[in-house]
């Protein structure tokens, strides 16, 4: 979608500024993704994958933060991934009716099975071939009355914060996703639910309907990132929560978003307690997040902030959930405490060099030299008498992304996290490939 501002206006700003110039409109939500590259086909498949490599500058040991010294000088290591491997498959019944769905392979899947030990006796045991996951990201059914009255039912995406609702590999410049959002929130947040949304002149607007987070698996480092996830063969509604967005495309290249969450968390697992702690305590999470991304004269700008708020923080360690072995939930006794408050800000901000080289910009082909800057904690507020100071983490990157066309980029990018004092930054090198397109 294009949106163009005054010719002589745009003409006189090409001229005195970069000499080729170009204004277009900043990205749609990826709520819409699966069936906004339709094109009129009832049928629809497409999809967006990475292949990564990293090398890690810094010691991997799991201690290397409360004994940071002595893990100063340890090796670095690497690293081999794809992160993300995805197919969209939608269609359109006709007649407003549309469904869609998104299967992502995370880490190449996952894997199991039975294998005669000769080691051990000629005992069958399961073993783990391949560590990973392979999830069910969406899966829905929509009714579309006007441009501006859309209902969809089902697994569904959420669009709280900037990566949420544009997580696709050619929405941000850094190999990984944004690793702010990433470690604070789901990533992708998905959940099932009912969605209102639409559009009308300048502005897209959407509010949800979910099934609430589960305060059982909240933790110090992550936050609420993993409140989503069940062991059950089900999502657990005891409680709901309630998500919106609106964004706005007035000026022509930027979209601003402003989006959030509110629901309650404790008491949304299994079992339902009539009694206990649980009934006595609300876990609200709140979060509120700004973003924006401006696409225009050769830059891309973005950048996002955000902001939660957990209630009842101080008492998550006490759950019976957490504190039982036998639960699947449990965790340790150090990562049982979790921060009431945690917040990610971001700015990356990149230039297509190519733009002024005539033949590349016939071709279609883009080099973006970017830069990225973030701050993140996830224990932003103490709980009691433990303090997790290396949670505060501020990253810088710097890299190229090559576009030898659309779909295809290739990145690379020097990161550096910068924590306290008495921790040992760490930096890194990473390079990755990744497509994003529709083949129907």
């Amino acid at each position: 979608m294009i949106l163009t501002m005054n010719r002589n206006f745009c003409a006189l700003l090409a001229l005195g500024l970069f000499g080729m110039a170009t204004v277009s409109h900043a990205q749609e939500s990826a709520a819409d993704s699966v069936m906004s590259h339709a094109g009129g086909n009832r049928l629809s498949v497409g999809g967006y994958g990475e292949v990564v490599f990293s090398r890690n500058f810094y010691s991997d040991n799991p201690f290397r933060y409360n004994d940071a010294a002595n893990h100063k000088n340890d090796p670095s290591h690497n690293r081999l991934d794809i992160p993300h491997a995805v197919i969209y498959l939608s269609y359109d019944f006709g007649r407003g009716w549309t469904f869609g769905t998104e299967i992502e392979f995370e880490h190449g899947g996952t894997g199991s099975a039975e294998e005669l030990e000769a080691d051990e006796f000629a005992e069958w045991e399961q073993e783990t071939e391949k560590g990973g996951e392979v999830e069910l990201e969406q899966f829905w059914i929509q009714k579309s009355f006007a441009r501006w009255a859309n209902i969809k039912a089902g697994h569904i995406v959420v669009p709280v914060g900037l990566t949420n609702a544009h997580h696709e590999p050619l929405q941000f410049f850094t190999v990984y996703r944004p690793e702010g959002e990433n470690t604070i929130l789901p990533c992708t947040w998905h959940q099932t639910g009912i969605s209102f949304w639409g559009r009308q002149k300048d502005w897209r607007y959407e509010v949800q309907l979910l099934a609430g987070l589960n305060s059982d698996q909240f933790t110090r480092s992550n936050w609420i990132k993993n409140g989503t996830k069940s062991p059950t063969e089900y999502e657990v509604a005891n409680k709901f929560g309630v998500s919106a967005r609106v964004d706005n495309y007035s000026i022509p290249g930027l979209r601003i978003g402003l989006s959030g969450y509110y629901g309650h968390s404790i008491g949304n697992s299994s079992p339902n307690e009539a009694t206990g702690l649980t009934t006595m305590y609300k876990g609200a999470v709140a979060i509120g997040a700004l973003d924006f991304t401006y696409k225009g004269y050769n830059w891309i700008v973005r950048g996002q902030a955000d902001y939660g708020h957990l209630g009842d923080a101080e008492h998550l360690m006490d759950m019976y959930n957490r504190t039982n072995k036998k639960s699947p939930f449990h965790h340790s006794s150090s990562m049982r405490t979790v921060s009431s408050e945690a917040y990610a800000v971001g700015l990356e901000a990149g230039y297509d060099i190519f733009s002024q080289i005539r033949d590349m910009r016939k071709r279609g082909e883009r080099l973006f030299i970017f830069g990225r800057y973030e701050q993140y904690d996830p224990y932003a507020k103490q709980v009691g008498a433990s303090s997790y100071d290396y949670s505060v983490v501020r990253r810088m990157a710097v890299g190229v992304n090559y576009y030898p066309m659309k779909q295809i980029a290739v990145k690379a990018e020097y990161s550096h996290r910068f924590l306290k004092g008495q921790y040992n930054n760490e930096p890194s090198l990473n390079i990755g490939i990744a497509y994003e397109g529709f083949f129907l």
